[in-house]
């Protein structure tokens, strides 16, 4: 198998996997806290790393129909919300290539380094 590549996305206000605190994004990256997942609140970022995609789906939901990809934790591998490929809908396809992080697992986290 091979070493366990994760990235680090930098900045002082992370979010983390619940299940492993693998960091997945940080605060500067988020876009809304509107958005509701499975789980409940979800957020919306525009870069998240440290994850896995599934296989594109079609799905309709509350904005209309579109093309997603499921997002699991690479390192523990358990659900954390999705990525939306495509927007079926003009007034939608800002969402394209941004991510929704559940709430329900997330982790906040503030990271006492310093940046250089």
């Amino acid at each position: 198998m091979g070493k366990l590549f994760l990235e680090h996305p930098g900045g002082r206000r992370l979010f983390a996997c619940a299940g492993c605190g693998t960091v997945l994004t940080n605060r500067s990256y988020l876009i809304s806290t509107a958005f509701y997942g499975m789980s409940g609140n979800a957020y919306l970022f525009s870069r998240a790393v440290n994850l896995e995609r599934t296989s594109c789906r079609t799905t309709d939901m509350r904005t209309g129909r579109h093309i997603v990809r499921d997002v699991h934790c690479r390192k523990c591998k358990k659900y954390v919300g999705w990525m939306y490929e495509f927007a079926m809908s003009a007034d939608q396809q800002y969402k394209e290539g941004m991510y929704v992080l559940e709430c329900e697992y997330l982790n906040q986290m503030v990271n006492k380094v310093k940046e250089i």
